[in-house]
Formats: structure tokens, sequence, C-alpha cells
């Protein structure tokens, strides 16, 4: 009758485990916006570099 402790433990070293990796990806996310360079104001990071237009064939 051990067995329903047993998986409950389990569950719960596994939930915590999964909380220490979400944490360690925040912290690398936020290390990561820390270090990128500011961008020109008024520039949207996301538009940044895109040309308007037609794009170019990829080659295979």
């Amino acid at each position: 009758m051990s067995r329903p402790s047993f998986m409950k433990r389990e569950k719960e070293r596994q939930r915590e485990e999964r909380q220490k990796e979400k944490e360690q990806r925040r912290l690398e996310r936020e290390r990561e916006k820390a270090n990128r360079p500011p961008g020109e104001p008024g520039e949207d990071p996301d538009l940044a570099g895109i040309v308007p237009g037609p794009q170019p064939i990829i080659e295979s």
C-alpha cells in the first residue's frame, strides 16, 4: 500500500525539476535581453532589417 505515496513523491520531484528548468530558462532570457544591443529609437525590433518588396528566390 506504499505505492501511492511513492508515486506522489515522484510526481512532486518531477514538478520541482520542471520548475527549476523553467527558472533557468527565464534567467537565461533575462541575460540575453540585457546583453542585446539597443535598437534605434522608434524602430520595431521585429521588423528591423526587413526589406520591403519581392524577396529573392531561394535556390536549393
